[in-house]
């Protein structure tokens, strides 16, 4: 569903990551792990579009997407929720999640019932403005405006930052309710390990631009934890 191959980006004159392959299945949770600093968000921008691939192949539902814009992500079934958000701050909750609606992809412009199902207190909070919301009500409004599209693959870069724990399980329980019901590929960095464990179904490591380790989750032994992710 999402291939890398041999994949080379440099952002102001530094290599960031170095002949990278990853291979994301269709339905499956993969979970992108690694240090600070390791080029997991560059992977996802990448992915995206929001960076240039220096050299390699990058396909999506067996489309080249290397010279392809950010905008034209949507129109093929990807979401994306970026680490800190970007909600528009004085934007009301609808406006916010109406902006999706202008994808071609999505042919009503109705927002879906089921956004407000998966996260009922945006309903209560239709109009009050993204910026008044606590941090985790502005992470279920990110997830629900990624929603909106419809997507068949749904891209998240740290979804739980800063997020108190009844939302993280919130979060967590969505994210396998879109997988396991609606089939939707979830693609997921993450830093906390048992996040990590409780929603993904296969791993992959990252240090200084490569993947190191890639494979079931259940495989994520104590020795790949200490080698690639204990601090």
């Amino acid at each position: 569903m999402i291939e890398l191959a041999k994949v080379n980006q440099k952002y102001g004159g530094t290599q960031i990551l170095w002949d990278l392959n990853l291979n994301v299945k269709k339905g499956s949770r993969t979970c992108i792990m690694g240090r600070n600093g390791v080029g997991k968000t560059t992977l996802l921008k990448v992915i995206m579009g929001i960076l240039p691939i220096a050299e390699g192949t990058l396909t999506i539902n067996g489309v080249d997407m290397v010279k392809k814009s950010v905008e034209s992500r949507p129109d093929i079934g990807v979401g994306y929720v970026p680490q800190g958000r970007h909600i528009f701050g004085q934007l009301t909750v609808e406006e916010n999640l109406k902006i999706s609606l202008n994808c071609a992809r999505q042919k009503s412009k109705l927002i879906p019932e089921h956004i407000y199902e998966l996260f009922p207190v945006l309903k209560e909070m239709l109009q009050r403005r993204g910026g008044d919301l606590s941090g985790g009500q502005q992470q279920q409004l990110a997830i629900a405006r990624a929603l909106v599209l419809n997507p068949e693959i749904l891209i998240l870069d740290e979804p739980n930052e800063g997020i108190q724990p009844n939302i993280v399980q919130l979060i967590r329980d969505v994210l396998l309710k879109l997988n396991r019901e609606q089939g939707i590929t979830i693609v997921l960095v993450e830093q906390k390990l048992p996040f990590a464990r409780a929603v993904g179904e296969e791993f992959v490591l990252m240090e200084k631009g490569h993947v190191m380790s890639s494979g079931l989750m259940a495989d994520l032994n104590d020795d790949l934890v200490s080698q690639y992710l204990a601090v």
